[in-house]
């Protein structure tokens, strides 16, 4: 039973306190304090870490800002020698196809000057040719002979290997770089 009683007057006495005009004045609204822009304390609050990570961002972006600058620099620098280089391999194509044309026309002029002298060497007797080929280097030789008929150079190399031992042996020489040579096709361009 003093329980119950003392329960009773525990809740007698809140409600007795605890009247709603006493939280009446509890519910007024709380007084906002205003301030002048740029003089809230919470601005005026200086952090150290905070300072330093905004000194830490601030030379990063001037140093991303310098690569950006070196890097800009070096794109120019590189597109100029692009240029330049290709400047250079466009003359060095042009100077490639100006030679390949002058070697043409030199191996064209080449070819009808041997066969003006092969001309030249049908109307000459096999002694006489023989003569004069010993005389001339392997190459311009196997180049005659290798242009010359058949016969006539079979004729000229007989002249020669009869000039001794020696001429018997370059007679063999010549004939074995014949054997070597790559006969031209007819119409293809030397």
């Amino acid at each position: 039973m003093v329980v119950l009683v003392g329960g009773l007057l525990y809740f007698g006495t809140t409600f007795a306190l605890l009247t709603p005009a006493h939280f009446a004045g509890a519910r007024a609204q709380p007084t906002v304090v205003r301030y002048a822009p740029g003089d809230d304390p919470s601005w005026r609050f200086r952090n150290p870490e905070f300072d330093q990570l905004v000194d830490e961002l601030r030379r990063e972006k001037d140093a991303l800002a310098l690569r950006q600058q070196e890097l800009q620099e070096l794109q120019t620098r590189l597109d100029a020698e692009r240029q330049e280089l290709n400047a250079a391999t466009q003359m060095v194509h042009q100077l490639q196809v100006q030679f390949d044309n002058s070697l043409i026309k030199f191996k064209a002029q080449e070819i009808e000057n041997l066969k003006k002298q092969l001309k030249v060497i049908a109307s000459m007797s096999p002694e006489g040719v023989a003569a004069m080929m010993n005389e001339m280097p392997d190459e311009d030789v196997v180049k005659l002979l290798s242009m010359m008929k058949a016969d006539e150079a079979g004729a000229a190399l007989d002249a020669m290997s009869r000039s001794g031992s020696a001429g018997a042996k370059r007679t063999a020489s010549l004939a074995e770089k014949m054997r070597r040579v790559v006969p031209a096709t007819p119409g293809a361009k030397p």
